[in-house]
């Protein structure tokens, strides 16, 4: 008899490269709606009008990130607390997360994508990858409409409340499988090191535009998910093909452990909690 040990399907990441082109064709398009050239007042303060013509950011002093006007990410799908609440455009809290309010915006969440989701995709396949991605970009914009009642002109943008879902999730993934790991402290360690510094960004003193509130839904979202769509088994199986004859396998162990069961059932509710209160 030999015995295999656990070892995870290596998926083709393909979902990722999409997201990723994506957000970039969005980008292009809001610029191309945006026509900072045609809108301006004073066309000479577009960024890089002379190169890029109508695709030309916004002036310096509207849009640091080098991107669109703020009434044009609204127009597009931008959160808007008002517009969802008053004019009742649900939509918002999902449309948001595929526009960027500027190229360095948009940088910044790419390569984070690239840099996490990747990895994700191939230990578990795009069919966890998506519902994880999409529902924590969700919970992001939903504790962000909370965090922006009453405010006017905030309009929220952004993959960040999804991309913090995926951290959240390698979190809660190494917690809840934590006896297949090895070198489970230093990686614990590592990454804890990772989210809390991406955390803190924003609520450093000056860093202006950063919506913490997604951050921080987005991945209080992630470590949910992670409980209930990343469990692995947790014992070196045996193969029917290697049972040697005689041998009883009904003795052998449950795939899961009884704190992962345990762990599932308590995210499955606080998420349906956290989504309908």
């Amino acid at each position: 008899m030999e015995n295999k040990p656990y070892a995870p399907e290596q998926w083709r990441a393909w979902l990722t490269p999409v997201i990723f082109v994506v957000c970039i064709i969005m980008f292009v398009y809001t610029m191309h709606v945006n026509n900072c050239p045609a809108k301006t007042a004073d066309s000479h303060q577009c960024v890089l009008r002379d190169i890029l013509g109508r695709y030309s950011f916004q002036p310096w002093k509207e849009n640091y990130l080098l991107g669109p006007s703020i009434s044009t990410l609204r127009d597009l799908g931008g959160l808007d607390r008002n517009l969802i609440v008053r004019k009742n455009q649900k939509y918002r809290l999902l449309s948001s997360m595929w526009l960027h309010a500027g190229i360095i915006h948009l940088v910044v969440n790419m390569t984070s994508l690239m840099l996490v989701s990747y990895r994700l995709e191939q230990e578990f396949g795009f069919a966890r990858i998506a519902p994880l991605y999409l529902l924590s970009g969700f919970g992001g914009s939903l504790l962000s409409c909370l965090h922006h009642k009453g405010k006017k002109e905030i309009v929220s943008v952004g993959a960040s409340g999804a991309l913090f879902g995926l951290l959240g999730t390698m979190l809660s993934e190494l917690i809840a499988n934590w006896t297949i790991y090895a070198n489970k402290c230093t990686s614990l360690s590592v990454l804890g090191s990772v989210i809390a510094l991406n955390l803190a960004f924003g609520f450093i003193p000056g860093v202006d535009g950063v919506d913490n509130l997604a951050h921080i839904g987005g991945f209080a979202s992630g470590v949910l998910l992670g409980f209930i769509l990343f469990l692995r088994p947790q014992y070196g199986y045996v193969s029917e093909k290697y049972i040697a004859a005689g041998y009883d396998a009904k003795h052998r162990q449950p795939k899961y452990m009884h704190y992962q069961q345990l762990c599932w059932i308590i995210a499955l509710i606080l998420l349906v909690l956290g989504y309908i209160t």
